[in-house]
């Protein structure tokens, strides 16, 4: 009867692996979809398909918490670096819908450079998630959250510059609106992976 009121660490940390890991396949998509414009239906489909996969971890995670009396980390944290992960794919999927519905017949450079970055961010947090079990790797961590900040502030940057770039050059206004939104979508996309080393960072903080 004293099972559930054993320290589930493990558990935990192999959630985070995995959700990780479909960020990482999430962002791979999203560079192939920008890529490959002709097989958009298919790519969309496929980064929806893993964002429903990510959900299934982020609710099993939350259940977790639930049910475990020790956790290895602070429960808040838990939550927060899950949710935080969560909303990363939330935002993967929402470019791809978008671009879908908007019905666009062709991306520019400035796109499939912001879905680059996007996928940089996500092969950091993968790795960063993969060392959180281990209060040791601290330093590595940390590097790794410096690297996410600086990949966010790169895609900031790319955004700004294709705004600019787009409301300078774009005659129609309909192509001009449909990009804009893109554009902030995917730049939200880096924001939330340095939401998450921001979350990492404060673990190590507290635990190291």
């Amino acid at each position: 009867m004293f099972g559930r009121f054993m320290p589930t660490e493990g558990k935990f940390f192999d959630l985070f692996n995995q959700h990780a890991a479909l960020c990482v396949k999430g962002a791979q998509e999203m560079v192939s979809l920008m890529t490959n414009f002709d097989d958009l239906e298919t790519r969309t489909h496929a980064i929806e398909t893993i964002e429903k996969q990510a959900d299934k971890i982020t609710y099993a995670t939350v259940d977790l918490l639930h049910k475990s009396f020790i956790t290895p980390i602070d429960r808040d944290d838990i939550h927060k670096l899950i949710t935080r992960m969560d909303d990363i794919l939330d935002m993967m999927e929402d470019a791809a819908q978008t671009i879908s519905l908007y019905d666009l017949q062709a991306v520019t450079p400035e796109a499939k450079r912001l879905a680059e970055l996007c996928l940089a961010c996500c092969l950091k947090v993968q790795e960063a998630v993969s060392l959180l079990h281990n209060m040791d790797n601290a330093a590595k961590m940390v590097a790794l959250c410096e690297e996410i900040d600086r990949l966010e502030s790169d895609a900031d940057h790319v955004m700004r510059a294709a705004m600019s770039k787009l409301f300078r050059d774009e005659p129609d206004v309909r192509n001009l609106i449909k990009m804009k939104a893109i554009y902030e979508i995917l730049e939200t996309v880096t924001d939330r992976c340095e939401d998450v080393a921001n979350i990492i960072e404060g673990i190590i903080v507290e635990n190291a």
